[in-house]
Protein backbone atom coordinates (compact mmCIF):
# COMPACT_ATOMS: atom_id res chain seq x y z
CA UNK A 1 0.00 0.00 0.00
CA UNK A 2 1.31 3.54 -0.73
CA UNK A 3 0.97 4.51 3.17
CA UNK A 4 2.98 4.41 5.99
CA UNK A 5 3.34 4.98 9.68
CA UNK A 6 0.05 4.87 10.75
CA UNK A 7 -3.59 2.55 11.22
CA UNK A 8 -5.63 1.83 8.36
CA UNK A 9 -9.11 3.48 8.46
CA UNK A 10 -12.14 3.06 6.20
CA UNK A 11 -11.81 6.05 3.87
CA UNK A 12 -15.09 6.60 1.53
CA UNK A 13 -15.06 7.83 -1.75
CA UNK A 14 -17.08 9.00 -4.56
CA UNK A 15 -16.97 10.36 -8.39
CA UNK A 16 -18.39 14.04 -9.13
CA UNK A 17 -22.15 13.29 -9.51
CA UNK A 18 -22.31 10.74 -6.26
CA UNK A 19 -23.29 7.65 -8.80
CA UNK A 20 -20.15 5.51 -8.66
CA UNK A 21 -18.70 5.15 -4.91
CA UNK A 22 -16.56 3.22 -3.08
CA UNK A 23 -15.02 2.96 0.37
CA UNK A 24 -11.24 2.06 0.65
CA UNK A 25 -9.10 0.69 4.03
CA UNK A 26 -5.61 2.46 4.10
CA UNK A 27 -4.17 4.75 6.76
CA UNK A 28 -5.02 8.16 7.24
CA UNK A 29 -1.56 9.15 6.11
CA UNK A 30 -0.84 7.83 2.86
CA UNK A 31 2.20 8.39 0.00
CA UNK A 32 0.55 8.80 -3.87
CA UNK A 33 2.45 8.14 -6.75
CA UNK A 34 2.22 10.60 -9.16
CA UNK A 35 3.39 9.95 -12.99
CA UNK A 36 4.11 11.47 -16.60
CA UNK A 37 2.87 9.12 -18.71
CA UNK A 38 0.78 9.96 -21.80
CA UNK A 39 -2.57 9.50 -20.18
CA UNK A 40 -1.33 10.84 -16.40
CA UNK A 41 -0.34 13.77 -17.78
CA UNK A 42 -3.32 14.46 -19.26
CA UNK A 43 -5.29 14.03 -16.51
CA UNK A 44 -3.15 14.91 -13.89
CA UNK A 45 -2.99 11.60 -12.23
CA UNK A 46 -1.67 11.27 -9.15
CA UNK A 47 -3.15 8.18 -6.61
CA UNK A 48 -2.20 6.22 -3.84
CA UNK A 49 -1.97 2.32 -4.28
CA UNK A 50 -4.25 -0.44 -1.96
CA UNK A 51 -4.09 -4.05 -2.40
CA UNK A 52 -7.49 -5.17 -4.12
CA UNK A 53 -8.80 -6.60 -1.00
CA UNK A 54 -8.35 -3.04 0.67
CA UNK A 55 -11.27 -1.88 -1.67
CA UNK A 56 -14.63 -1.90 -2.11
CA UNK A 57 -17.00 -0.70 -4.94
CA UNK A 58 -20.69 0.00 -2.93
CA UNK A 59 -22.35 1.20 -5.79
CA UNK A 60 -22.07 2.25 -9.64
CA UNK A 61 -20.96 -0.74 -11.23
CA UNK A 62 -23.44 0.19 -14.37
CA UNK A 63 -21.85 3.90 -14.47
CA UNK A 64 -18.22 2.75 -14.88
CA UNK A 65 -16.69 2.78 -18.29
CA UNK A 66 -12.95 1.68 -19.07
CA UNK A 67 -10.27 2.86 -21.34
CA UNK A 68 -6.93 0.95 -22.52
CA UNK A 69 -4.09 1.77 -24.90
CA UNK A 70 -0.49 0.22 -25.43
CA UNK A 71 -0.33 -2.99 -23.42
CA UNK A 72 -3.85 -2.54 -21.79
CA UNK A 73 -2.48 -3.46 -18.69
CA UNK A 74 -3.77 -0.19 -16.94
CA UNK A 75 -7.75 -0.26 -16.71
CA UNK A 76 -8.51 3.46 -16.51
CA UNK A 77 -11.81 3.23 -15.20
CA UNK A 78 -14.40 6.45 -14.71
CA UNK A 79 -18.22 7.32 -14.41
CA UNK A 80 -19.86 7.62 -17.81
CA UNK A 81 -22.26 10.63 -15.95
CA UNK A 82 -19.59 13.16 -14.78
CA UNK A 83 -16.20 11.47 -16.09
CA UNK A 84 -14.54 11.60 -13.19
CA UNK A 85 -11.68 8.78 -12.55
CA UNK A 86 -12.02 7.77 -9.06
CA UNK A 87 -9.65 4.94 -9.10
CA UNK A 88 -7.98 2.57 -11.54
CA UNK A 89 -6.17 -0.46 -11.96
CA UNK A 90 -2.51 0.77 -12.31
CA UNK A 91 0.17 -0.96 -15.08
CA UNK A 92 2.55 -1.24 -12.17
CA UNK A 93 -0.03 -2.83 -9.94
CA UNK A 94 -2.58 -5.04 -11.83
CA UNK A 95 -3.50 -7.05 -8.36
CA UNK A 96 -3.79 -3.75 -6.96
CA UNK A 97 -6.29 -0.36 -7.38
CA UNK A 98 -4.88 3.33 -7.38
CA UNK A 99 -7.44 5.61 -5.61
CA UNK A 100 -7.54 9.53 -6.20
CA UNK A 101 -7.02 10.62 -2.74
CA UNK A 102 -9.05 13.93 -4.11
CA UNK A 103 -12.12 11.47 -4.67
CA UNK A 104 -12.23 10.65 -0.90
CA UNK A 105 -15.24 12.31 1.07
CA UNK A 106 -14.67 14.08 3.91
CA UNK A 107 -11.59 14.69 6.18
CA UNK A 108 -10.42 10.56 6.83
CA UNK A 109 -7.21 11.75 4.91
CA UNK A 110 -4.94 13.26 7.47
CA UNK A 111 -1.63 14.02 5.37
CA UNK A 112 -0.74 13.45 1.43
CA UNK A 113 2.74 12.92 0.45
CA UNK A 114 3.45 12.61 -3.14
CA UNK A 115 6.47 10.68 -4.96
CA UNK A 116 7.59 11.04 -8.72
CA UNK A 117 7.14 8.30 -10.79
CA UNK A 118 8.90 8.65 -14.72
CA UNK A 119 6.06 7.36 -16.35
CA UNK A 120 6.67 8.59 -19.64
CA UNK A 121 10.01 5.87 -19.46
CA UNK A 122 7.49 3.26 -18.19
CA UNK A 123 9.79 0.34 -19.06
CA UNK A 124 13.51 1.80 -17.54
CA UNK A 125 11.59 3.18 -14.65
CA UNK A 126 9.63 0.36 -13.13
CA UNK A 127 13.22 -1.39 -12.92
CA UNK A 128 14.98 1.36 -11.15
CA UNK A 129 14.19 1.49 -7.27
CA UNK A 130 11.59 3.70 -7.61
CA UNK A 131 9.94 1.41 -9.37
CA UNK A 132 10.23 -1.65 -7.81
CA UNK A 133 9.05 0.60 -4.99
CA UNK A 134 6.04 1.47 -6.68
CA UNK A 135 5.28 -2.30 -7.54
CA UNK A 136 5.57 -2.99 -4.06
CA UNK A 137 2.22 -0.73 -2.80
CA UNK A 138 -0.52 -3.36 -3.65
CA UNK A 139 1.81 -6.67 -1.81
CA UNK A 140 1.65 -4.13 1.52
Amino acid sequence: MTTNETTAVLHKGSCHCGKIRFEVEAPEKITCVTCNCSICNKKQNHHFIVPRSKFRLLEGADFITTYTFNTHMAKHTFCKVCGVQSFYTPRSNPDGVGVMPHCIDGDTLKEVKVIDFDGSNWEQSILLERGQQVQQFSKQ
